[in-house]
């Protein structure tokens, strides 16, 4: 064989072997191309999930402690649901000490009072792990025990054909702000030049009970809600704004590797225009705007963060591998000012659009909540750090490689999000907490 030949032949044989390792079909998490995350507000697992069958809910509580007042007596009945200072007459004034379900007063396709949701007041409702003491530091009184039955609706429907994780929460104590921070940096975001009014307690002068706990730590972290320094920011507070943020973020870790990501929300655009609308943008929903790297006018803003009406288009191009979808506060959930059923027709529509579309054959749509709300859970959260996690929440898991009619009791918090991307995708975790976090792998059957 001539030395011309020798060469062709060993082209040919390295030309058949990388078709061979080409054509070798992806296993395990690599078949998911396309990881989304729609982001919900302020429910507790036991609040919507309560009754799904199999689940760790409402059932498997009736041995869970009563609630308890001031003076760690249980109460006789319930204190009566308020909104804000004033008593909420849709509910009777005796509602006895345990769960209830909130539509015997007010339907789904209405809102219900808002709950305290804050940061230190959550571990207090915690108490422990006996979440015996939620009625007691809740602005919304008794409101705290209630659940909904949410069977015939898409959330439930999704649950019952795909996965239903029952043992998910929150990354960090308390509210909507810092839950946000945790999802996309798994961190506590920094103000060390705080001034003395964000660090202090506020109690009722009547009650003497807590009704707002400090917003910065003592030694400077942000655990309340705050606006961004840049734009767009809620131009009604005119309270101190938090400087500009420098830590890592998913974001940040996707971008070095070359993997595509967005950040789509609905009425971002109106709000970056300052339009007026009433879909009621929520700006602290809102993290990757307080970081350096998604200034106005930044290459990172500009690629990343986006409106929901570029979702729905981009699924009819070129999807991100990586999408974390924020609804407008009028069809997000959050009690107050958003309705069940007006969330619920908001998730079907985007999971809807993504299952009529090319990549749904290579998707994972992980729908979840940022935190509980205020309301009851009767699972005690385990004990990590001094952020959390926090009360359990919801959190389905919809994928053509999800496990059919599942119900996933593994121990997963907000990180866990995180931890899939990053395992999927080869990435370095950005903290401890989500380096030890179990990564949602159980939700799926890749055979």
């Amino acid at each position: 064989m001539t030395i011309r030949k020798k060469i062709a032949f060993v082209l040919a044989l390295v030309v058949l072997a990388l078709s061979i390792s080409q054509a070798e079909p992806k296993k395990g998490l690599e078949k998911i191309d396309h990881i989304v995350v729609i982001y919900l507000e302020n429910r507790s697992f036991d609040n919507l999930f309560g009754l799904f069958p199999g689940a760790n809910g409402l059932a498997k509580a009736k041995k869970a402690p009563l609630q308890i007042d001031e003076y760690g007596r249980a109460y006789i009945a319930l204190p009566p649901v308020f909104d804000g200072k004033q008593r909420d007459n849709r509910f009777p004034g005796d509602l006895p000490n345990q769960p209830f379900d909130i539509a015997k007063f007010v339907k789904p396709d209405q809102k219900h009072p808002d709950l305290t949701h804050r940061f230190y007041i959550n571990q207090m409702q915690i108490n422990g792990g006996r979440n015996d003491r939620f009625a007691q530091l809740s602005s919304a009184g008794g409101l705290t025990m209630g659940y909904y039955d949410l069977s015939g609706s898409a959330l439930w429907n999704y649950a019952k054909e795909f996965t239903l994780a029952d043992n998910f929460f929150q990354s960090a104590f308390g509210g909507s702000f810092l839950n946000h921070q945790w999802l996309i940096c798994a961190c506590t975001p920094e103000f060390k030049a705080a001034p003395v009014e964000l660090r202090q307690w506020k109690n009722d002068p009547n009650t003497g009970k807590p009704v707002n706990d400090p917003i910065v730590t003592d030694d400077g972290y942000v655990v309340g809600t705050i606006q961004p320094y840049n734009a767009p920011y809620d131009e009604s507070k005119t309270g101190v704004r938090l400087p500009v943020q420098y830590h890592t973020t998913i974001g940040d870790r996707l971008s070095e590797k070359g993997i595509s990501w967005a950040w789509y929300s609905g009425g971002w655009d109106d709000a970056v225009a300052k339009r007026k609308t009433d879909d009621n943008f929520q700006y602290h929903h809102q993290p990757f705007v307080y970081y350096a790297n998604y200034a106005p006018g930044s290459r990172g803003r500009a690629e990343h963060l986006k409106d929901k009406t570029n979702l729905l288009a981009d699924l009819n191009g070129v999807f991100p591998q990586v999408a974390f979808f924020k609804p407008a506060g009028s069809q997000n959930q959050h009690p107050g000012y958003a309705t069940l059923q007006d969330a619920d027709a908001e998730v079907k529509e985007i999971v809807e659009a993504i299952r009529n579309s090319a990549i749904w054959s290579s998707t994972a749509i992980i729908i979840t909540y940022d935190e509980y709300g205020g309301f009851w859970d009767h699972v005690a959260p385990p004990v990590i750090d001094r952020w959390g996690p926090g009360t359990r929440v919801p959190a389905i898991i919809v994928s053509p490689f999800a496990k059919k009619g599942y119900v996933d009791h593994t121990g997963y918090d907000t990180t866990s999000i995180l931890k899939l991307i990053e395992t999927r995708f080869d990435l370095e975790p950005l903290a401890d907490r989500d380096a030890q976090a179990n990564d949602l792998h159980n939700a799926f059957n890749f055979k």
